[in-house]
C-alpha cells in the first residue's frame, strides 16, 4: 500500500511512531501530485520540492530530538485559497488578488501549522468563493475527482479533489452555501460544516453579523475529519460569538451505538425543490444503512413555508456577499475583473432598507425555532447533500433542474441552506454512484452544538458500508499511481 493510501490517521500515527519519515510522506505525496494535479487542477500555487522536503527534514529532526508538535506533524496541507497564509498568495480565485501575500496566518492556519502541518499550497476555489462550481480566471477549473470532463462542486471544490484523488491526506474547507458539503458529495469524502462559532472566522472584518460562513474539516474518514477539527476548533477572543472551550474533545474514540436514533428525512420538502433523477433513491439507500444500524428513518415535514425561508436567505446572503465585493469596487476599472454573478448580488443588495434586513432576521429566527420542534420528534434530520449530479465542467451553472427553470446561479444549491441558516452541524456522507459513475451524498443535520452526536452517527454509518467507501476514483489511463 502506497503512503498516500493511508488515512490522515493512521499516518500520523506512523510518523510519530518514527515507522515512516516525514520526508517520505512528502516525497510520496509530491510525486502523486505532479503525476495527477495537471489533470485536476485540485492545487495552486504549489511551492518548491527542494524547500518543501527540507521542512519535512526539520519534522523529522523534530521527531528525532523527542518533540512532537501535534496531530498533523509532518503531514502536507494545502490551505482553501479563501484563508489567510503567511507567504504564499491568498487570491480568492480573483485575479484582482493575484499578488496579494499576507504577512500572518489566518487563525485556522496558524492552529494547523501550530499542529505540525507542513504548507505546500493552496486548494482552487470559485472566484471570491462564490458559487457550488470551482473555476475562475486565475487559475481555470478544477475537474471532478471521478470524472475529469464534470464539476467537482464548490467552493473547497480543489480540497475534495485533493482527497479523493490522494493528493492530501487531509484538507480544510469553508462552507456558507454548502461548500464544504457539496464538493463532499461530488467526490465520494466527509465534508462537516461545524456548529455556527466551532471554527472562529479570523480574521474577519466583522465578527457580529457574518456568522452564515465557517471553516471546517474534509476527509475520507470520519476518524480524519474529527481530528481535523480537534486541531481548528475552540474559542478565540477575536471572535467574540466563537464556542466556548477548546477542540480536543473531538480527538477521542468515536465509538458509539446508534440503535434508537431517529432520522427525519426532509428529502425534497415534498416536492418543493427539484431534483435530478436518481438522486432522492441513491440517497434512500444510505437511509437503509441507517435502519440497519437501528435507527428509525422516517419522513419529515419541514413545518414553515420553505419560500418564505428562501426569502429571508436571499436578503442575509446578498448582504454579505455584497460587503465582501464592495471593497473591490472602489476602483470603477475593477468592475470588469469581477465575475458577472458577484457583481449582480452585490447589485441586489443596494436597495435592501435595514427594516428589511430586520424582517428577514426575524423569519430566520421563527426557522430556527421550527427546527428546534423538529428535534423534539427527532435526534437527526437529512436530506439530499446536492440536487443535481456533477455537471460538465464547461458549464457556469445549472439554469434548470429536472424541467424547472433556476432563477439564479446560486438556486440549484437551495438544498444545503437549512443547516446555514439554523447554523446547525451538519456532515455530508457518501451514499453511492449513478449509471455514470459519478458520487452522491446524504446531509446528516445535528441539535445545536451537536457536532460530536453527528460525527459519531456518520462513523457508525461509515462502518456499515465497508465496500462503498472503499471505492475510489481511478486516475488518467495514462498515468500509474506512485
Amino acid at each position: 500500500m502506497s503512503l498516500t493510501d493511508l488515512s490522515a490517521d493512521a499516518l500520523s500515527v506512523a510518523i510519530h511512531a518514527r515507522q515512516v519519515s516525514c520526508r517520505e510522506v512528502m516525497q510520496a505525496y509530491l510525486t502523486r501530485i505532479h503525476a495527477l494535479n495537471p489533470t485536476f487542477n485540485a492545487i495552486v500555487n504549489l511551492r518548491g520540492d527542494a524547500e518543501l522536503l527540507r521542512e519535512a527534514d526539520e519534522r523529522d529532526a523534530q521527531l528525532a530530538r523527542g518533540e512532537a508538535m501535534g496531530w498533523l506533524h509532518g503531514l502536507p496541507q494545502a490551505i482553501k485559497d479563501l484563508s489567510n497564509t503567511a507567504g504564499l498568495p491568498t487570491t480568492l480565485g480573483s485575479t484582482l488578488m493575484r499578488d496579494f501575500v499576507p504577512a500572518e496566518d489566518g487563525l485556522m492556519a496558524r492552529r494547523m501549522k501550530a499542529a505540525g502541518a507542513i504548507v505546500i499550497g493552496k486548494t482552487n476555489v470559485p472566484e471570491f468563493g462564490l458559487g457550488s462550481h470551482t473555476f475562475n480566471d486565475l487559475f481555470g477549473a478544477t475537474r471532478n475527482a471521478w470524472d475529469p470532463t464534470r464539476s467537482a462542486g464548490g467552493s473547497s471544490g480543489g480540497a475534495a479533489v485533493a482527497l479523493a484523488q490522494r493528493l492530501l491526506p487531509v484538507a480544510d474547507g469553508s462552507d456558507f452555501m454548502g461548500s464544504l458539503r457539496n464538493p463532499a458529495a461530488w467526490n465520494h469524502v466527509f465534508g462537516l460544516r461545524p456548529s455556527q462559532g466551532r471554527v472562529p472566522m479570523v480574521p474577519s472584518p466583522d465578527v457580529w453579523v457574518s456568522q452564515l460562513g465557517t471553516e471546517g474539516p474534509m476527509g475520507r474518514t470520519v476518524r480524519d475529519v474529527a481530528m481535523l477539527l480537534s486541531v481548528q476548533a475552540g474559542w478565540s477572543a477575536q471572535a467574540p460569538l466563537s464556542i466556548a472551550g477548546g477542540g480536543e474533545a473531538f480527538a477521542a474514540p468515536l465509538d458509539s451505538d446508534p440503535r434508537g436514533l431517529r432520522i427525519g428525512w426532509l428529502g425534497d420538502l415534498d416536492g418543493y425543490l427539484p431534483m435530478e433523477p436518481g438522486i432522492l433513491e441513491t440517497c434512500a439507500l444510505g437511509l437503509q444503512r441507517l435502519r440497519g444500524l437501528g435507527c428509525t428513518a422516517e419522513p419529515a415535514a419541514l413545518g414553515m413555508d420553505p419560500r418564505k425561508v428562501w426569502q429571508a436567505w436571499l436578503v442575509w446572503r446578498r448582504l454579505l456577499v455584497a460587503s465582501r465585493i464592495s471593497p473591490f469596487l472602489i476602483k470603477a476599472m475593477n468592475r470588469a475583473r469581477i465575475r458577472p454573478e458577484a457583481l449582480w448580488e452585490h447589485d441586489q443588495a443596494q436597495g435592501v432598507t435595514g427594516a428589511q434586513f430586520l424582517s428577514a432576521s426575524t423569519a430566520r429566527t421563527q426557522f430556527y425555532q421550527q427546527l428546534l420542534a423538529l428535534f423534539e420528534r427527532h435526534d437527526f434530520l437529512a436530506l439530499p447533500a446536492a440536487q443535481v449530479w456533477p455537471f460538465p465542467v464547461e458549464h457556469r451553472w445549472p439554469d434548470e433542474i429536472h424541467g424547472v427553470p433556476m432563477d439564479s446561479y446560486h438556486r440549484w444549491m437551495e438544498v444545503v441552506i437549512y443547516a446555514t441558516f439554523a447554523g446547525l452541524p451538519c456532515i455530508s456522507v457518501p451514499v453511492g454512484f449513478n449509471a455514470d459513475g459519478l458520487p452522491m451524498g446524504l446531509q446528516l443535520i445535528g441539535r445545536p452544538q451537536a457536532d460530536w452526536a453527528v460525527l459519531q452517527l456518520a462513523q457508525a454509518y461509515e462502518q456499515a458500508a465497508p465496500e462503498l467507501m472503499q471505492r475510489r476514483p481511478p486516475a488518467p489511463a495514462d498515468l500509474t499511481p506512485p
